[in-house]
C-alpha cells in the first residue's frame, strides 16, 4: 500500500462494461515526510474519497482483492481515507488540521 493525496477525478463517457459505476480519482503519492512526489496514478475509488483527502492505495494484483474490484481490470484502488499519519513519533498528517 502507498499513501497518496487525491488531486482530481477522471470522467469517461465510455468504458469497459465491468467498470460501469466505478469512480476514478487522480492521486499523487506522498513520501514519509508528508511531501508530495512527482508520481501520479489513476485509482478506482472504493470508499468515496474526495479531492485533497489523503488515502491508502492498493496497487497491482492486490487491488483486485478489494471488494467490488474482483473481475475488473483495476491496477490501483483507493481502499481507505486517512485520518492521521505518524512516523517516528512525529505527526505527518492529521485530517482535522486540513479540513
Amino acid at each position: 500500500m502507498r499513501i497518496a493525496k487525491v488531486r482530481g477525478t477522471v470522467v469517461s463517457t465510455y468504458k469497459e462494461p465491468s467498470l460501469q459505476g466505478v469512480k476514478f480519482l487522480v492521486v499523487q503519492f506522498i513520501d514519509e515526510a508528508g511531501q508530495v512526489l512527482p508520481e501520479y496514478e489513476v485509482a478506482a475509488d472504493m470508499v468515496g474519497a474526495g479531492v485533497d483527502e489523503w488515502v491508502l492505495i492498493s496497487r497491482g494484483s492486490q487491488a483486485r482483492h478489494v471488494r467490488d474490484c474482483q473481475n475488473r481490470p483495476v491496477d490501483a484502488a483507493v481502499i481507505a481515507i486517512i485520518d492521521t499519519v505518524n512516523v517516528e513519533n512525529r505527526s505527518v498528517y492529521d485530517k482535522r488540521e486540513h479540513s
